[in-house]
């Protein structure tokens, strides 16, 4: 059984990434993370494999928590190069893109949930420089987003109600993901399938399996303030899932 070594730094550009619909890639949430040592803690789930930062922005009221701004946002920009990926949780998000891409957001994704006008939010998100996202909560179906997904660069499938971190996987996600990847090959599209929510040792295979390439993954990489090495193994695992789908 043969592993492809990917080395990130060698990619010209985020673009290339996200065009390369079949690559694993490891998100750690810094949600879970330790704040008061979040650029270190950054740094080392960076050296274990993690090639995107999700970063979770709560307001208190599209979710029960409240969370950071971009002033963060702008704060990580300084001790990463790895792409910063905002998952907006929070209403009116069309008032708040322009200071988190301005701040350093690489990814914004939204929920439709929360958007009025989605066609109209996702574009805003491009105008502003960033890859856009779409994000659907548990209780929501997939072909609800049928209008949006030749805007959209991925499509993040909530796989815990959202608002807050440590919460176990909900299983009929894997039915969303299959969903989506059969979407994407009926329409002739190349958005990516990310799953935020109760990715851990234990479910990392399974999401993998039925067709993610982002893997958010919050506890399972800080908890235990052993970032590197939990996503070292996160990772591997995944790929592993990965090497036995094809």
């Amino acid at each position: 059984m043969a592993f492809v070594v990917v080395n990130f730094q060698e990619l010209s550009t985020h673009a290339r990434v996200l065009r390369d619909y079949g690559l694993i890639e490891l998100a750690p949430s810094i949600l879970s993370a330790d704040f008061a040592r979040l650029g270190e803690q950054v740094r080392a789930a960076g050296e274990g494999g993690g090639s995107v930062i999700h970063v979770d922005i709560m307001d208190g009221h599209f979710v029960p928590n409240l969370t950071l701004g971009p002033p963060v946002v702008k704060s990580l920009r300084k001790v990463t190069d790895l792409p910063l990926d905002c998952h907006l949780m929070i209403e009116n998000p069309d008032e708040f893109i322009p200071a988190f891409a301005e701040a350093g957001a690489d990814w914004i994704s939204v929920h439709q949930e929360a958007c009025r006008h989605l066609n109209r939010t996702l574009n805003l998100i491009k105008h502003h420089g960033c890859r856009a996202g779409v994000v659907i909560n548990p209780a929501s179906p997939v072909d609800t987003l049928c209008e949006v997904l030749d805007i959209v660069d991925y499509v993040l499938v909530m796989s815990v109600n959202p608002g807050f971190g440590g919460q176990s996987f909900i299983p009929y996600s894997l039915k969303k993901i299959r969903r989506l990847k059969e979407l994407r090959q009926e329409l002739g599209l190349s958005y990516r399938i990310e799953v935020d929510g109760g990715v851990a040792h234990d479910t990392i295979g399974q999401v993998v399996e039925a067709g993610a390439e982002l893997l958010v993954a919050g506890s399972a990489v800080f908890a235990d303030g052993r970032a590197e090495q939990n996503a070292r193994e996160l990772l591997q695992a995944a790929q592993l899932a990965a090497a036995e789908r094809v």
